[in-house]
């Protein structure tokens, strides 16, 4: 929570630097102290780790999950060729002792399957879970940002575009009195 709230006091700082700019005449851009800017982004980097270290947690237990599951895999394979070797004493026990092995085999296949899938459900819960809440950061954070910073740009843009629409009044106003010749009467007064 004090990292959410770091996070939003940065972008309303962030904010204000760009509401407080200096504007470039004629050009709709504004000037900005991009150390200033940088130092900020960095900030907020370091406000969150906490959901970068929650993914990798992630997918830290999910290859913690599935290698259990790869070495229970594994030893169950190696119970059933050591049973099936010490079957394999007659004919009939050896028979028996393949057919169980196969069985073994089988079972032990369809166990680690079954342990695969239910590890990649989880898993892909877990990543579904966690690519909401990003969503639903970026969403809330960000594109709460770039509305204002798309409206504060609008509104300087719109100021420009005020200006701009001044001076060609003037310049109008300036030729129709250089052509009607009052325009040096009204430089003498």
């Amino acid at each position: 929570m004090e990292n959410t709230m770091k996070v939003l006091e940065l972008l309303e700082e962030l904010e204000d630097i760009v509401d407080e700019a200096t504007g470039l005449p004629l050009t709709g851009k504004i000037m900005l102290d991009a150390e200033e800017i940088f130092q900020i982004v960095r900030e907020i980097r370091l406000a969150l780790p906490d959901d970068v270290q929650q993914a990798k947690w992630i997918r830290d237990e999910r290859d913690r999950i599935l290698s259990e599951a790869k070495t229970e895999y594994e030893r169950i394979i190696r119970e059933a060729k050591k049973q099936a070797d010490y079957l394999v004493e007659t004919d009939d026990i050896t028979i028996r002792a393949t057919k169980l092995a196969a069985e073994i085999k089988q079972d032990a296949e369809t166990h680690a399957r079954v342990m695969r899938m239910r590890t990649y459900d989880y898993v892909d819960k877990i990543l579904y879970d966690m690519q909401g809440q990003m969503d639903e950061l970026s969403m809330k954070y960000f594109g709460e940002m770039y509305s204002n910073l798309e409206a504060t740009f609008a509104q300087v843009n719109d100021i420009l575009a005020a200006n701009r629409e001044e001076m060609k009044n003037l310049a109008y106003k300036t030729q129709n009195e250089v052509e009607s010749g009052t325009f040096a009467e009204s430089i003498e007064e």
